[in-house]
């Protein structure tokens, strides 16, 4: 059991609210505010209409809806009535849709209202709200408050989030009380996160990144969050000159450095940009760093775990680097097969293990067993290695590493010298079946003006800096990589686009 002094993220919102009820949490770009006794009443509202609904703890509520105040309630309301929580992106099909509520079984659905009827003919047994992006809808139809808690150990499930599914079908992770709790305490602890910062909002709240680290952070620490729909580099900037923080993913920042308005008076005001959930272009970083004076925050994480590493709020931030395990957080890079932790240079499997690693994969004890080791420490899929001063580098995806002739070829190392070309906007090196070589790798070019070089100039340029089996076979020129909503490359799209190249 959990001691007594356990606080989750639910009752640490309610201390913040009961000690200062008529500070904004939100700030809208109407200019309105919703105070913290605001979110509080709506969140007591919404959990009278789950349990009334028959929501119990431990039951599964799913929300599939637009980004609104009102679905922050409807999260905090599930956690004070003890149910777990089910993010779900906006974009997932009718298909992907199906197999969510079919593996999960949640005791109600939130939706959108124009996808009420749909998830109707889904479900049975199942109580069905809707809530639309401006907070109207049958979730908002109340006025009884239930004002009682469900005590929570940090042992109990919060929250399953699914992962992105890229190899097979989306997996559970079930995440407890503890797993968040910890993890936004120690994100308080090294970005110095105070009640006194002023978070510009601007990312989905379906995900670990603009859920459990931006919000769950700002109402623990009792902040106000500057809300925001959506991104849009006009409405940061403006936002600003009254804003402390800025979280973001790389697109985020690509996009303002290509706005005239991004300058060092523009961000005068501003104290810290944290940069997430994919890997930032050094080129953006440095970058960034001459036009407003700032160096930009990477930290690491993923859906099993949260946040497991941050580069340092005070001393260097290194561009390509994730930084240090978080306080009471282990990150190795272990040998994939046995485990051990491997000397620094060396790439090998990232595991992580704290308190922030997940309970289990929800109905899935084969995969649980896979991914976790008996040791605890949970083998993330990521490959990278730590330099000598103790700061680690992600390679890539284990999934993504390609394997040609034999030899193993990491598409970070290829990508950074692609990427250092001053015609190659950025770049996606995936590995191609070849007859003779089982994989031969590609690179997949953005231009950065209108053209690349020529792949002749590509061969000699890499020529003496990568081994022949690591060099392109063939380069393909687009327009834009496919990315995820948060902004992760989708490889998987790549190698089907390109599959045939080698085809002979």
């Amino acid at each position: 059991m959990a001691p007594q002094s356990f606080q989750g993220i639910y009752t640490a919102f309610l201390d913040r609210a009961e000690q200062h009820p008529d500070k904004p949490a939100f700030e809208l770009k109407d200019g309105r505010h919703i105070t913290y006794h605001d979110l509080l009443t709506d969140a007591q509202r919404i959990a009278h209409l789950l349990t009334r609904a028959g929501v119990q703890p431990g039951d599964r509520v799913a929300c599939q809806v637009k980004k609104s105040v009102r679905a922050v309630a409807a999260y905090l309301a599930v956690l004070q009535i003890g149910g777990i929580y089910l993010p779900l992106n906006t974009a997932y099909t009718g298909t992907e849709l199906q197999y969510f509520l079919d593996d999960a079984e949640p005791t109600a659905v939130v939706v959108d209202p124009a996808n009420a009827v749909a998830v109707r003919d889904m479900t049975s047994d199942v109580a069905i709200f809707t809530l639309d992006a401006q907070g109207s809808g049958t979730l908002s139809a109340c006025e009884t408050r239930l004002t009682t808690f469900a005590p929570a150990t940090a042992e109990d499930p919060a929250a399953i989030l699914y992962t992105s599914g890229t190899t097979g079908r989306s997996k559970g992770a079930v995440l407890t009380h503890g797993n968040l709790a910890s993890n936004c305490h120690a994100l308080l602890e090294a970005w110095e996160f105070t009640g006194e910062d002023r978070l510009i909002h601007a990312l989905p709240i379906f995900h670990i990144h603009g859920l459990f680290v931006a919000i769950n952070m700002s109402l623990a620490a009792g902040a106000t969050m500057l809300w925001m729909d959506g991104f849009d580099v006009d409405g940061i900037v403006d936002r600003m000159s009254t804003a402390t923080v800025l979280m973001g993913v790389p697109t985020f920042y690509t996009r303002m450095l290509a706005s005239e308005r991004l300058t060092r008076d523009a961000v005068q005001n501003m104290r810290l940009f944290v940069s997430g959930s994919a890997p930032l272009l050094t080129a953006d970083f440095e970058v960034f760093y001459e036009r407003t004076g700032h160096y930009i925050l990477e930290r690491y994480g993923m859906t099993e775990t949260g946040m497991n590493t941050t580069n340092p709020y005070h001393g260097e931030r290194r561009p390509g680097s994730v930084g240090q395990p978080l306080p009471g957080i282990e990150a190795i890079v272990a040998d994939p097969k046995t485990g051990e932790e491997m000397p620094a240079g060396q790439i090998g499997s990232i595991e992580v293990r704290g308190p922030n690693v997940f309970d289990r994969y929800w109905r899935n004890p084969d995969k649980t067993r896979e991914e976790k080791r008996d040791n605890g420490f949970f083998i993330t899929g990521d490959q990278g290695y730590y330099d000598t001063d103790g700061y680690l580098h992600i390679s890539g995806r284990s999934k993504d590493m390609i394997i040609s002739g034999g030899y193993n070829v990491y598409p970070k190392e290829v990508e950074q010298l692609l990427d250092d070309h001053p015609l190659i906007a950025e770049s996606a090196v995936i590995g191609i079946p070849h007859a003779d070589l089982g994989e031969s790798v590609v690179a997949v070019l953005v231009a950065a003006n209108g053209q690349v070089p020529s792949d002749a100039e590509l061969t000699g340029m890499l020529a003496d800096q990568l081994a022949r089996y690591k060099q392109p076979r063939a380069y393909r020129v687009i327009t834009e990589l496919p990315r995820n909503v948060m902004g992760k490359v989708q490889k998987a799209q790549l190698r089907e686009e390109f599959a045939d190249i080698f085809t002979f």
